[in-house]
């Protein structure tokens, strides 16, 4: 008697394919429906979208939307994660083809399998001549989440050089965030560098963060690098952005995601305007800082009366003020001369916090800006950004002013406790 298989067949899931919403192309796999979006990346300078970045959306058979990480779970369940990956970014491809455009760049977010695909090269070339778009107008993005696979990646890109055929540009995601850091920039050398949305977050809370944001803007474009921050979503966010100097900027606050291109002077007006807002903001933070640094004025008197008193009793009027951490005195070569002094009241609890650093006779300041400026226009009193004092350990700012006394060129230095005023403000 033959066995009979009682057991039913086994379902098996339909296969992720190519389909259409009228001029549009979506994928259909299963119950779901996944099409294209695109929020505008525009450039601040020009006023204009420069590029698109596209993202995936999905609709249930209700026409209820999901989100789309919910149909690349069940795909990678499925064994399917890599066939359906390639059909969203043809469908990317496509549909961002059919835009009425001739140099915006399409900003392609590297799924992290495809870095596990050894033919991706091959096979996004193949994508970009079925639909006819140059590759010089796809920035691939290589996200946060592929942080292990730096080198996988660097090869990536190395195999799509092919003669004839120009290399897509490449950006780095998610800068700032868990595996994103300066040192990828260096090894994967991107066009552009994204900050993470998590930076801005903490620039918005934290006045320290925000004062530190265009140091590290400042440092991606001395390393060769363009800057985008992304998920401007309040006037707030996109003033920060503008004035820690990012090169693009991208958000709701601008442009939500849609599944069609903008017109050319959709951001100008907003644009202007946060430019008109932002010289406002900085003229006030100029009014407000000059001030409260008016007391610093007395530094001049102090620079006259080195002549024929003590450190201590020429800058006696400085120490009274409440934001004065030290006073300290500088020759022509940048050596300090004698000891910091301190305002009495305070020295006490300095000499416990930072005791190593403190007491700085003979150190050598030479490289300091307040030193540097000083020297360049003396019989001026300078003052510096903020920055963190090696002496006391807060952020403070130095003014100073060089002076010729008897003993030849010297230079007159005060720090301000820039915590002190942080706090008042």
């Amino acid at each position: 008697m033959s066995m009979v298989d009682l057991d039913p067949p086994r379902f098996q899931p339909p296969r992720p394919i190519a389909g259409d919403d009228g001029s549009r192309r979506t994928v259909l796999y299963g119950e779901y429906t996944v099409f294209s979006v695109f929020q505008p990346v525009f450039s601040v300078s020009h006023r204009r979208a420069i590029g698109y970045h596209a993202s995936l959306r999905a609709r249930d058979d209700s026409g209820r939307q999901v989100p789309s990480h919910e149909v690349f779970t069940q795909a990678a369940r499925r064994g399917d994660l890599l066939e359906l990956g390639r059909l969203a970014e043809s469908l990317h491809l496509g549909n961002f083809f059919s835009f009425d455009s001739d140099d915006e760049r399409l900003f392609l977010s590297l799924h992290p399998a495809a870095l596990m695909d050894t033919s991706y090269g091959d096979a996004l070339l193949a994508s970009l001549r079925n639909v006819g778009l140059p590759p010089q107008r796809v920035m691939l993005e290589v996200p946060e989440q592929a942080g292990g696979e730096t080198t996988r990646f660097a090869k990536v890109i190395d195999s799509l050089f092919i003669a004839q055929v120009q290399l897509p540009d490449r950006a780095l995601d998610g800068f700032g965030m868990k595996h994103s850091n300066i040192d990828r920039v260096w090894h994967l050398r991107p066009d552009i560098v994204t900050l993470d949305r998590c930076i801005l977050q903490q620039a918005s809370e934290h006045s320290h963060i925000e004062r530190v944001l265009p140091g590290l803007v400042s440092l991606l474009h001395e390393s060769g690098q363009l800057v985008l921050m992304g998920g401007l979503s309040t006037e707030r966010d996109a003033l920060i952005a503008l004035e820690c100097n990012v090169d693009f900027v991208q958000g709701a606050y601008f442009a939500e995601p849609s599944v069609e291109a903008v017109k050319p002077q959709a951001a100008q007006g907003v644009l202007d305007a946060l430019s008109a807002a932002s010289r406002e903001r900085v003229a006030a933070r100029e009014r407000t800082q000059s001030a409260r640094l008016a007391p610093v004025g007395a530094l001049e008197t102090a620079a006259r009366l080195i002549e024929s008193e003590t450190l201590a009793n020429a800058t006696r009027t400085l120490l009274q003020l409440h934001e004065t951490a030290r006073c300290f005195l500088l020759d022509a070569s940048g050596r300090q001369i004698g000891d910091n002094v301190l305002p009495v009241a305070r020295a006490s609890q300095w000499v416990k916090r930072f005791l190593p650093l403190l007491h700085s006779e003979g150190a050598s300041w030479e490289r300091r800006p307040y030193f540097i400026e000083a020297l360049r226009t003396p019989d001026r009193v300078h003052l510096t950004a903020p920055y963190l004092s090696i002496n006391e350990a807060h952020l403070c700012v130095t003014a100073s002013i060089a002076a010729q006394t008897p003993r030849g060129l010297q230079v007159l230095c005060v720090d301000i406790n820039w915590d002190v005023t942080s706090q008042r403000r």
